[in-house]
This record gives C-alpha cells, sequence and structure tokens, in this order.
C-alpha cells in the first residue's frame, strides 16, 4: 500500500478554518487508499506567543522549561486536527513525537532525532487510521520532551518519510513552491520546478525561508522525494531531490538574509589553540556560527569574525567575551545592521566568471562588501542591511532574469 507523510506548516493551520480545509486535502488523499502520516505544526504565530508569555513571566532562560511549553502547541495541533478529519469521516489518531516513536538526543530546544521506532503509526495504518504526530518533539534519553530546532517539524516529516519508507513526503505552505527570491521583496522571482538535495541545502542554511536545512540534509542522507506545495491553492510545487534534469542555469536562486548580526573578537594573539577555544566556547552554549573570517596577521594578533543568528547575539557577546578576557584579546564588537545576500547553485563554483559577474553587478550599485564567503555552491556577501534588497533585486536582474530571458 502507498504511504506518504504530509507536513502542514503553522500558516495553512492558522485558526479553526484552515484547519479543516487543511483535513479536507488529507481527506481527499486518504480517500484514494493511501496511508498517510500527517505532521503539524503549531498553530499560527503559537511558538512566538509563547515565547513571549515565557518572557513576561520569567527572566529565567531555562531551556528545559521552555521545551515543556513549546511542544504544547505542536500536539494542539495535532489533536484539533484529528477531530477535524473524524468530523469529515476519516478514522484518524493524534500522537505526540514520544507516542510516535521519535527518540531524541542533545541539547533542550536543538534535539537530534536518534531514532524512529513508528510501531504505533504502523498499527494504525493496518486499523485504516490517519496517523497525525506533532512535529518539533521528540523523547529525550532521561523520558523528557525534546524540541528539534526552529522549523523541526519539517524534520519530523522527513525522517517519518524515511523511517516508514513513504513514497513521498508533502511540505504544505502558505506559497506554491520554492522561488528564485523572496517573492515578497524581489517582484520578479520565479517558482523553481526542481531543486537538488544540494541546491536546496544551500538556500535553506544561507536563510531562505524554504525549508529547515537539517530536514534537507536528512532527506538527502535517506533519499526522501520531497514535495514543496500549497494548502490555499492547487497546483504548482517544487520538487526537491537527488538530481534535476534539463536545468542550464548556474544560478539558481539568490537568497538575502536580515536575521544575522556580525561579531568579531579583535587583538587575539596568534597562538595555536585560540581558536579552538573560542568556538569550543560558542558552541558549548549551543551557538551556531556562520562565515568565520580571520584576518591577516599584524603584530602577532588577528581579528576573528562570524555572523549569528541576532536572537542569539546577546549570548555570543557574552561568551566571546568571558574567552576574551582568559585569551588576552583586545575586545568584542558587534554590528546588527548587516544583512547577507548569496546566489546559490549547483557546482557554482566550477563557473570562473561567476564571482566576478556578482561583484561587478553590486559594485555597479554601490554596494560595499563587508564581508566574502563561498562554498562549492554558493556565494554569500555581508552588506549594509539597508542595502540588502537592493542587492538581491540587482543579483536577480542579473543572474536569473536575464538569463532566462
Amino acid at each position: 500500500m502507498t504511504r506518504k507523510v504530509m507536513k502542514f506548516g503553522g500558516s495553512s493551520l492558522a485558526n479553526a478554518a484552515r484547519i479543516r480545509s487543511a483535513a479536507k486535502i488529507v481527506a481527499e488523499e486518504a480517500g484514494k487508499g493511501t496511508s498517510l502520516a500527517v505532521v503539524v505544526s503549531a498553530m499560527g504565530k503559537t511558538t512566538e506567543g509563547l515565547l513571549g508569555l515565557a518572557e513576561e513571566v520569567s527572566c529565567t532562560t531555562d531551556r528545559r522549561e521552555l521545551d515543556q511549553l513549546l511542544a504544547s502547541g505542536e500536539q494542539q495541533s495535532a489533536a484539533l486536527f484529528s477531530l477535524a478529519l473524524k468530523d469529515l469521516g476519516v478514522p484518524a489518531r493524534s500522537y505526540t513525537g514520544a507516542q510516535a516513536g521519535i527518540r531524541a538526543s542533545g541539547m533542550w530546544m536543538d534535539g537530534r532525532i536518534c531514532e524512529i521506532v513508528p510501531t504505533a503509526i504502523l498499527q494504525g495504518f493496518e486499523r485504516g487510521e490517519c496517523a497525525i504526530v506533532a512535529g518539533f518533539q521528540g523523547l529525550g534519553e532521561n523520558g523528557e520532551i525534546l524540541t528539534l530546532g526552529r522549523g523541526g517539524s519539517d524534520l519530523t516529516a522527513v525522517a517519518l518519510a524515511a523511517a516508514l519508507d513513504a513514497q513521498d513526503c508533502l511540505i504544505y505552505t502558505d506559497v506554491d513552491g520554492i522561488y528564485s527570491a523572496d517573492p515578497n521583496r524581489v517582484g520578479n522571482a520565479r517558482r523553481i520546478d526542481c531543486l537538488s538535495y544540494e541546491e536546496c541545502l544551500e538556500m535553506a542554511v544561507l536563510g531562505a525561508k524554504v525549508m529547515q536545512a537539517r530536514s534537507v540534509e536528512m532527506a538527502a542522507k535517506y533519499g526522501v522525494p520531497i514535495t514543496v506545495l500549497s494548502s490555499f491553492q492547487p497546483g504548482g510545487g517544487t520538487k526537491v531531490q537527488e538530481k534535476c534534469v534539463g536545468e542550464d542555469l548556474v544560478v539558481r536562486a539568490v537568497v538575502p538574509d536580515r536575521g544575522v548580526a556580525k561579531v568579531a573578537v579583535l587583538g587575539v594573539p596568534d597562538v595555536p589553540g585560540i581558536a579552538a577555544k573560542l568556538f569550543s566556547g560558542l558552541a558549548g552554549r549551543g551557538i551556531h556560527v556562520e562565515m568565520i573570517i580571520q584576518s591577516t596577521m599584524r603584530g602577532q594578533v588577528n581579528d576573528i569574525a562570524f555572523l549569528v543568528k541576532k536572537g542569539l547575539l546577546g549570548e555570543a557577546i557574552d561568551a566571546c567575551r568571558n574567552v576574551a578576557r582568559e585569551i588576552g584579546a583586545q575586545g568584542v564588537n558587534f554590528d546588527v545592521e548587516v544583512g547577507r545576500v548569496s546566489i546559490v547553485g549547483a557546482g557554482i563554483a566550477n563557473h570562473v566568471d561567476v564571482p566576478g559577474r556578482m561583484f561587478t553587478v553590486l559594485a555597479r550599485e554601490g554596494i560595499n562588501l563587508d564581508m566574502i564567503a563561498s562554498t562549492s555552491g554558493s556565494i554569500t556577501c555581508v552588506v549594509a542591511l539597508d542595502r540588502l534588497d537592493d542587492a538581491a533585486r540587482a543579483l536577480h536582474r542579473e543572474f536569473i532574469e536575464e538569463e532566462q530571458a
């Protein structure tokens, strides 16, 4: 029997009417005889609301208690979705992450799935039930709820698809696929029919609001085919798979990211082990860093700069200042008025003309470059925040609109 995993994001479940609408999509698929596991996010902005409430009642950041709190949003959605399906005559049962057999390990609010034993879901399939699974959570090593990081419902969906040997993993959002740029900021952004795992992962890591990066990484590891669709309108969609045949464009997307801040540790002694101490201190607090740049040595000291998510900036500064005092660095500074813009495409590093074209376009727009980094699939520039949209639009014209003209 065909098995599929369907995942609905918060915007698709923002109120009762949208839950009923999403349930009709599932009911239609279930009517074809498909065995379905449906992964749900918290309704609308529930997660942000719960975090706001936590800040109102306490100044303490207790990640264990936040995990207990935040997991309740997805559990609420699962129960409501199950009720909506039953109202349509579709047998359904809701599951927490633990009840679905999802085991996790790691740090609070950033758990990692280590095993899925979907026995209860498979038993439900035999009874003809749809499984409605609360995303974003699993059972930790000590029997505690452990959440899987922001966007973790995507990860739940892909992991379940792998564990259930599902034929497809359908991700329903408020847009009809993945676009070549943010359509709210770049007027001529175009829906992409097919992306490779590599390209989608680069986009996610660099700040595109497509899927959680870890979910794409897991899909690539287990060969889970993904389709990104709209829950509000039929048709369209973007397939994410191993390879896409027939695409001639080198640059597939332009990704601006407004959610980063720059941190610089100044006057770092140029001795072995210093960088290890700095970044181990950040990792110990669960702070992910990106675009690490070390300046050329001058007078036996270096400057080390990197990017962090703005929400982690306070913790990052605190951690860096502690290490700076310990190693005798000159100080720490930061800048929140920056953004990064990236061009993404598989094998972009093999096209020698692309970097020069990118920098020429930005120079023509009078946009100064603060930091530059590249991988095999992307080139990224850090620019002033107030010029970020200008940069994205100019690069989209150069690499996508004119290439397709």
